[in-house]
């Protein structure tokens, strides 16, 4: 492959994984993410170790534990419930912003990007508020959570920002351990509390702290599942316009005209009219949205599903000055995140998780976040279009796996050790099997 052979030894996974933790100055975050440790272990070192083993696709029960602390201290760093990750996170993102910032246009419209995911877990009872969570795309109630997750976009990278562990507040729906603690004056507190409150509010939450910690951005995308008149206001409120899908509800009312109507309604008003359609969209208009007396302009845009003029989406946004154009562009960033999670899930093993304790949880949510930063700021340093996968493969073949090594180092040995009980046929085909080794293995063995 042509990716792989522009990847020199100088840059294997070790190195990279180094410099991408001093972009970020991931060791002088550890003080203002609350990492207390009475030891000489780091927080950077045990990241380190447990991003190598994102990239061996090694557990971290299965992972060789490093010369430094043993792999039991690993999972400890990662239980520890005084650790604040959602903020790890954000400040990590904001530095690698920072970072890419002179490589971004100014005339790019900064957007974060709100959705959740599915994280199943359909054999284990005994995790921390473990719940049975409806699955949107099976239509059924799985053992799981779901991954709240907030990420930022420039158009051409997507870095996750924040996130949430969602469970439930019905006991009828809770299948694990109820919470080890629920005060509020903790980390630990706080972050359970948080995993059982409504979502919408926890995800105004979520953008509220990433906008804090300096994240840049100026629209909010979000699918027609957090749409409402109440989050139009409230992140409005908070100094962002948003770009969403709007439900095809009869219960949302919205004025046009001096009229109240639902989508549905207003769409066979229009189609009632004489305004002709577009190429590209149906219909676009500006009616007004109520939350609590308050009322505001919403521009809505109708646009064909799939070619069907019968079957439409509506795009609703509180920019109302953008051209119905640039709302379906801008709209159809959305869909990085969904390309964050399949990545994730696919090649980070974001939903294959051993662990029991709910901060332990949160932290493995973090670090699998970190690692998809990593491969997206090498993305956005390659001079070639590799993909998220391309350089997930890569960083694994970088890294150096030791144990098949010195196995074939053991086996060959042993060999030689009976060499004279061995014939030359036999001989040959040993010869033949080193030659079809990898090069580098090669090099190891002579």
């Amino acid at each position: 492959m042509k990716s792989i052979s522009q990847i020199n030894q100088e840059k294997d996974t070790c190195s990279l994984i180094s410099a991408f933790a001093k972009l970020i100055g991931l060791a002088d975050l550890s003080k203002k993410v609350n990492f207390k440790r009475h030891s000489l272990v780091s927080l950077l070192m045990v990241i380190n170790w447990m991003i190598q083993s994102r990239f061996a696709r090694k557990s971290l029960y299965r992972f060789d534990q490093p010369a430094e602390f043993t792999s039991k201290t690993g999972r400890n760093v990662l239980n520890d419930g005084r650790i604040n990750w959602q903020k790890l996170l954000c400040l990590a993102a904001v530095n690698l912003i920072t970072a890419l910032k002179p490589a971004i246009d100014k005339r790019r419209r900064l957007a974060l990007i709100v959705d959740d995911t599915l994280m199943s877990r359909s054999y284990s009872k005994k995790t921390e508020l473990l719940a049975r969570v409806y699955d949107h795309n099976e239509h059924e109630y799985v053992n799981g959570y779901r991954g709240l997750t907030v990420g930022w976009s420039d158009g051409n990278t997507f870095l996750p920002v924040n996130f949430a562990l969602m469970s439930t507040k019905n006991k009828q729906n809770m299948i694990g351990s109820k919470a080890i603690t629920t005060d509020k004056r903790s980390i630990a507190g706080r972050r359970r509390n948080q995993a059982q409150r409504q979502m919408n509010d926890v995800t105004v939450e979520l953008i509220k702290q990433a906008l804090n910690e300096g994240i840049p951005a100026d629209y909010v995308l979000f699918d027609s599942w957090f749409a409402s008149p109440k989050m139009f206001w409230r992140l409005k409120q908070l100094g962002l316009n948003s770009v969403s899908m709007l439900k095809l509800s009869k219960k949302v009312y919205y004025r046009y005209r001096g009229r109240l109507y639902d989508v549905k309604s207003l769409y066979e008003r229009l189609t009632a009219s004489k305004i002709k359609l577009k190429d590209d969209y149906l219909y676009s208009c500006v009616v007004e949205a109520e939350y609590q007396g308050h009322s505001f302009p919403l521009r809505l845009v109708y646009v064909t599903k799939r070619g069907n003029k019968r079957k439409y989406l509506v795009l609703a946004t509180t920019r109302y000055q953008l051209q119905p154009k640039e709302i379906i562009q801008l709209y159809g960033r959305r869909w990085q995140i969904e390309t964050f999670f399949k990545a994730t899930k696919q090649y980070l093993a974001l939903d294959k998780s051993q662990i029991q304790n709910y901060d332990g949880q949160s932290g493995y949510f973090a670090i699998t976040a970190l690692t998809y930063e990593l491969l997206a700021w090498q993305e956005r340093q390659a001079v070639d279009e590799r993909t998220i996968g391309d350089l997930f493969y890569l960083m694994n073949d970088a890294l150096p796996d030791l144990a098949f090594e010195k196995a074939l180092v053991y086996l060959l040995s042993a060999l030689k050790e009976v060499k004279e009980q061995i014939t030359e046929e036999v001989d040959q085909i040993i010869s033949k099997f080193i030659k079809l080794l990898p090069s580098f293995i090669q090099k190891y063995l002579a």
